[in-house]
């Protein structure tokens, strides 16, 4: 399937999910689902992941659940108070490593819902095992430095980086040290926000993207070359 763009019924579809969320809704409208987003989608991750190889050859995507793609259905067991069974919004991923879990793998990241394109490189937060091994990075003052100034220059262009997760400096980090704060992150991605009617329109998708995800691609080598140094247990 060659992708064009998802329908303009997608995102309509996504709002109706919030005004119906239960699964007898979403079962008797799955056809509408696998048409709109679903196929669309995996002919996007195919489309994106070819462009992506010209960036980082190594860059791993499949267009399936799972894998690139994401479950519609939430796990109730592990989101809190929010029970509700379907996601209104379409992740995708495509990961850069071979071990660990996709969402602790460095990845070019998106999502859209009614509300907005969210697109990021990184990973946005850190397990034990992630957040060991960036502190330990960092600890360097070369690259604590360098990563504040690449963190600074892609700020200027207008992307943003993730909220800090911690309010006190962990072991280690002391305030005098220069570009401290970099150790009271608990992830280290950076992102940017679009209208999500972009969606629609699939070679300007692709473009676009790909210009973003050029920029923001010395992050991306950052976070991946941390994601290497993590010891397995």
């Amino acid at each position: 399937m060659e992708f064009t763009g998802f329908s303009k019924k997608a995102l309509p579809f996504l709002e109706a999910i919030r005004k119906n969320n239960n699964k007898e809704w979403f079962e008797a409208h799955k056809s509408e689902y696998e048409e709109c987003l679903l196929n669309p989608s995996r002919a996007f991750v195919q489309e994106m992941g070819e462009h992506l190889m010209a960036l980082e050859p190594t860059i791993d995507f499949e267009p399936k659940i799972n894998k690139s793609l994401f479950r519609i259905y939430r796990d109730t067991r592990r989101m809190g108070a929010n029970k509700a069974p379907l996601k209104s919004r379409i992740g995708i991923i495509f990961t850069q490593g071979n071990s660990g879990s996709r969402l602790q793998k460095s990845s070019f990241y998106l999502h859209f819902s009614p509300d907005e394109l969210f697109v990021s490189v990184g990973v946005r937060w850190f397990e034990k095992p992630m957040l060991d091994t960036y502190r330990e990075y960092i600890g360097d003052e070369s690259r604590r430095v360098s990563l504040d100034k690449l963190l600074k220059t892609l700020e200027a262009k207008g992307y943003k980086t993730v909220e800090k997760g911690y309010k006190r400096y962990p072991r280690g980090f002391s305030p005098e040290m220069p570009s401290v704060d970099l150790s009271l992150y608990k992830g280290m991605a950076t992102y940017k926000i679009l209208e999500p009617k972009l969606i629609e329109d699939g070679d300007k998708l692709i473009d676009t993207l790909y210009k973003i995800y050029e920029e923001m691609l010395p992050l991306q080598r950052v976070v991946y070359e941390i994601s290497l140094r993590v010891k397995e247990d």
